[in-house]
């Protein structure tokens, strides 16, 4: 590609690389210059102007974008139409983004005339929200370049794609030790039935029983016999070990361990079992939250019937440390407000000032 200032004389037909205020109007940068465009640059005393030129085996930047999203795009991903060089991608349905970060990463280092930038992996996406943004830095891209970076793209899963969300029938056991408040059940039970509703998927049925092997196994069969899948099992005492009571009565139940703990913080103690082809969870303390914590990042992936594995667990450390971030969200759904004394909810609080008279020339600074 030629770049560089050329007299007025030269400029038809290249592309006018910095935006020019006239009389009559702003010609952009990036518009392919005519020799009505010329005349107006004349007419302005202009003599020359900074132009790129595209030279063989270059390819323009909206023509590079569009390709590269197209061969970046995979299931429930929609492209938009490439405009100054960019071209987004955007999630077809709700569900949970798969990128496969790895391939990614070498197509951006491949030249510096193509970036693409992703949302999070693994994160939830809603319709029409956008995915990731493919950038031709300059006004072309050599076809060599644009075919390394295409080979890159494609592969033998899409680099980018979205899982969506297909509804399950929900099942939830939650156990009591003595002093355990129903108070407390309850609002576990409400904060699992929100979580999961904002999945797609429903809370079909819960059980409170005792914090012990065999009523916690009668309760997960119970479920499984019911048609509930997953079956999440919030313990009265936290699961320390793959032999304690809650995973106990999962294997009680005809089931068995998958694995136990994640480098998720909240979220250290959940366990992974499955009962025949039904995942189990039991719970870490912090799934009584709303609050993002390790439950959703494997809940979302067994809502979207995506295999869970130990593997994939041990791999979540990489921005799994969320205690300390505020600016966490909770579950998208019900949000429960707090309330004020006598039940009533404070919608709002005016200050009303008026002129600071008596306070002559200093404002009380309401």
């Amino acid at each position: 590609m030629k770049f560089g200032p050329v007299p007025l004389e030269e400029a038809e037909g290249a592309i006018l690389v910095h935006s020019q205020r006239l009389a009559g109007g702003t010609l952009k940068k990036g518009r392919v210059l005519s020799a009505e465009d010329v005349g107006k640059l004349r007419e302005a005393d202009i003599e020359s102007v900074v132009t790129a030129r595209l030279e063989d085996g270059d390819v323009g930047e909206d023509a590079a974008a569009a390709a590269v999203a197209e061969a970046l795009a995979g299931d429930n991903v929609t492209a938009a139409e490439a405009f100054t060089g960019r071209c987004n991608l955007s999630a077809g349905t709700h569900g949970v983004v798969r990128i496969d970060r790895d391939r990614l990463e070498r197509l951006n280092r491949i030249h510096e005339a193509v970036t693409v930038a992703t949302v999070t992996p693994w994160t939830v996406a809603e319709p029409k929200q956008m995915l990731a943004t493919i950038k031709i830095i300059p006004f072309a891209v050599p076809r060599d370049v644009l075919d390394a970076v295409l080979d890159a793209a494609r592969g033998e899963a899409p680099l980018v794609s979205v899982a969506p969300f297909v509804p399950h029938a929900v099942g939830l056991v939650m156990t009591r030790l003595p002093g355990t408040r129903e108070k407390l059940l309850d609002s576990t039970e409400e904060a699992t039935r929100n979580r999961v509703e904002a999945l797609g998927s429903s809370l079909a049925n819960s059980i409170r029983c005792g914090h012990d092997e065999e009523e916690i196994a009668g309760a997960v069969a119970a479920l499984r016999d019911g048609g509930c899948s997953p079956i999440l099992i919030a313990g009265a005492s936290a699961t320390v070990d793959r032999r304690d009571v809650a995973p106990a009565g999962v294997v009680a139940a005809g089931g068995e361990v998958v694995h136990f703990g994640m480098p998720v913080d909240p979220g250290n103690l959940i366990l992974l079992a499955k009962l025949g082809d039904i995942p189990v969870l039991v719970l870490p303390g912090c799934a009584r939250s709303p609050k993002e914590n390790g439950l959703d990042w494997v809940l979302r992936r067994l809502l979207a019937e995506m295999p869970v594995a130990p593997g994939d667990i041990m791999d979540m450390g990489s921005g799994g440390f969320l205690k300390d971030i505020p600016s966490r969200p909770m579950p998208r759904g019900r949000r429960r407000e707090p309330e004020a004394a006598g039940g009533r909810r404070v919608a709002a609080v005016v200050l009303a000032a008026g002129q600071s008279r008596r306070m002559g020339g200093v404002n009380k600074l309401v």
